[in-house]
């Protein structure tokens, strides 16, 4: 995976320098602020020196299964100046968001023929990428003044048949968004590890994969929660770029090309995961008396509470509720779930609901994350998100819409895949 630390003005600290006056990379695993010279990455690794070095620290004392070493550029070629640089951790620009990125080399060697390649990301993520998200929640804050924590592992592969055992490497490329991380670190079981996952990008050799943790098979990536975003700033970017008037609410027959959205005008830039904190802090009050006051009435669950946060290009406000409605697996299907969860339980509650939300704050859509239970079941296991333009729920709480407008405009996923819903037709 390319980082745009590789393409922006970084400066490449000669490594042979260190060796030659006996420096261990134990002392240079964070990069210096003088071999940064773009000013914003300079100051924050200025800023949070000493928490990377803790890091730092924290991870030289790690035992891995097999041996890792933090690396700046770990896919460097073997020999060449770059490959000696052990300055692996540092703040990087990636697809226009600021990255806290961690990259080294892990000495492990799969063998190709026994392990398929979801297998050996998992089980490299799994022994690397995992434990320092531990140490990553333990050393930097959680405000930490960036967008995504991102790792770029090396590993060895071993492709041994009767004719000839060659050996290569493959690298996976992982990047959560800021929360996710300090979350997965936090997370209770693998399924919310996964979800986490998959709305996280990752890419196996510069390719984008569905890592799927334990599973010999790759998820479709295409089907992740990940490919949404992207889907949302495209039809948004054509909505913009249209100079057609929008189509009544009530016209709407299928999913719109806007799928969240009184969209950002095109002269304001997308919200970043800063800008989230910032309006979470300015509502946190709000939000508390929501969760403590109505929280029971609503059904509103105490973890996580009611939070700002960032999907696509706009600023959404989360809640998770858990479902009173009780549903058996072998008699209902996904879809049939997803109506009955809005129709008989989310639609009734959205107009009490409503008067209840901060008024005149700057988010653009509502993300109600229902917690099902199947079966006899004591906890749930199946999430329903519905990500809904505030605009859609406005028109549907003063009847100018029916709940299918409002779900055509929205984007449904279960278990953070993506479905179409037509509520009448899985009723």
């Amino acid at each position: 995976m390319r980082w745009a630390t590789h393409l922006c003005n970084t400066a490449l600290r000669p490594a042979a320098l260190s060796l030659l006056l006996g420096v261990t990379s134990a002392a240079l695993g964070q990069v210096s602020p003088d071999a940064v010279l773009n000013p914003r990455l300079k100051a924050d690794e200025a800023k949070y020196l000493p928490q990377l070095r803790s890091l730092q620290q924290s991870i030289a004392a790690t035992k891995f299964p097999y041996p890792f070493r933090l690396a700046r550029y770990a896919n460097a070629k073997p020999g060449r100046r770059a490959a000696f640089d052990p300055n692996g951790i540092e703040f990087v620009y990636f697809e226009g968001r600021e990255v806290l990125k961690i990259s080294g080399i892990y000495q492990a060697a799969f063998n190709v023929n026994k392990l398929s390649r979801n297998e050996r990301a998992s089980q490299t993520f799994k022994d690397v990428i995992a434990p320092i998200l531990q140490l990553v929640g333990r050393q930097i804050p959680v405000n930490v003044d960036c967008d995504a924590i991102g790792f770029e592992i090396v590993y060895n592969t071993r492709d041994a048949t009767n004719a000839y055992d060659y050996e290569g490497q493959e690298v996976l490329t992982a990047v959560f968004d800021r929360m996710d991380a300090f979350s997965y670190a936090k997370a209770s079981g693998n399924a919310e590890r996964q979800r986490i996952l998959n709305r996280s990008d990752i890419f196996v050799n510069g390719e984008e994969f569905g890592l799927a943790l334990g599973q010999r098979a790759p998820l479709n990536v295409q089907a992740l929660e990940r490919s949404v975003p992207r889907q949302a700033r495209e039809g948004i970017s054509a909505t913009r770029a249209s100079a057609s008037p929008p189509a009544p609410e009530s016209a709407a027959a299928g999913p719109p090309s806007v799928s969240i959205a009184e969209a950002t005008p095109a002269s304001q830039s997308p919200p970043t995961s800063r800008d989230a904190a910032q309006l979470q802090a300015q509502l946190q009050a709000q939000l508390n008396a929501i969760l403590n006051e109505d929280g029971a009435k609503f059904h509103l669950a105490k973890s996580p509470p009611p939070s700002i946060g960032i999907f696509g290009d706009e600023t959404v406000l989360h809640l998770t509720m858990s479902n009173p409605l009780s549903f058996e697996r072998g008699t209902t299907s996904i879809y049939k779930r997803a109506a009955q969860s809005f129709d008989l339980f989310l639609a009734p509650e959205l107009k009490s609901l409503w008067s209840t939300l901060p008024t005149g704050a700057k988010y653009n859509a509502l993300e109600f994350s229902v917690l099902n239970r199947l079966g006899a079941e004591q906890a749930p296991s199946e999430t329903i998100d519905y990500i809904c333009p505030l605009q859609s729920i406005r028109s549907f709480i003063e009847d100018k819409s029916t709940g299918q407008d409002v779900i055509n405009r929205s984007i449904v996923l279960v278990n953070g895949v993506r479905i179409a819903l037509n509520l009448q037709l899985v009723e």
